[in-house]
């Protein structure tokens, strides 16, 4: 396998745009059978999501449209982790400013990357055990609702199409296998 990875060749990268959100570039790529292409590239900063469970197994989830796919979905508190800012810290304020509530304790629960065939943005999900409500209302640009939903019924989400999200759906996935 070794033989073939080192006889990749990449010869040169072009930025199309750039922001603090996303690098868009084309690669140049030569396979080990000498076929050559362009490749489309999108690097984001990291993300943080947490998964808030309460002492019944539910999960809290928020519903909002993504106009991108032009649906409705419930997912994971999340987003970008600023510069020097501490993941798990990220983690946790991005809960707080989308939901109302504020994690009690933040774990590292499972980090992926959701499309690694062109699309670099790594993804840490930490496990919160328990929440406070907090006097600040969710942002209403985040979320149309917020609701603690059973595991297993988030689970049957995922089934229905109700959730989408990869995060979401690693999250809930992994939280299923995790002893109360």
């Amino acid at each position: 396998m070794s033989s073939a990875r080192s006889q990749w060749k990449i010869h040169g990268e072009r930025v199309v745009d750039e922001n603090r959100h996303i690098r868009l570039s084309t690669v140049d790529v030569e396979l080990p059978d000498g076929t050559r292409f362009t490749q489309y590239v999108a690097r984001m900063p990291r993300c943080a999501m947490t998964l808030v469970l309460d002492d019944q197994r539910r999960a809290l989830l928020m519903y909002r449209h993504r106009f991108i796919v032009d649906q409705w979905v419930w997912e994971l508190p999340g987003g970008y982790v600023d510069h020097a800012e501490n993941v798990a810290a990220a983690a946790a304020r991005e809960v707080e400013e989308e939901t109302g509530w504020r994690p009690r304790t933040m774990t590292k629960l499972v980090s992926f990357q959701p499309s690694i065939g062109s699309l670099d943005q790594p993804q840490e999900i930490y496990l919160a055990r328990g929440a406070d409500r907090v006097d600040t209302d969710p942002d209403i640009n985040e979320a149309e609702a917020v609701r603690w939903i059973p595991l297993t019924e988030a689970a049957e989400m995922i089934e229905t199409g109700e959730i989408v999200g990869a995060a979401t759906v690693v999250a809930i996935y992994r939280a299923l296998t995790l002893t109360p």
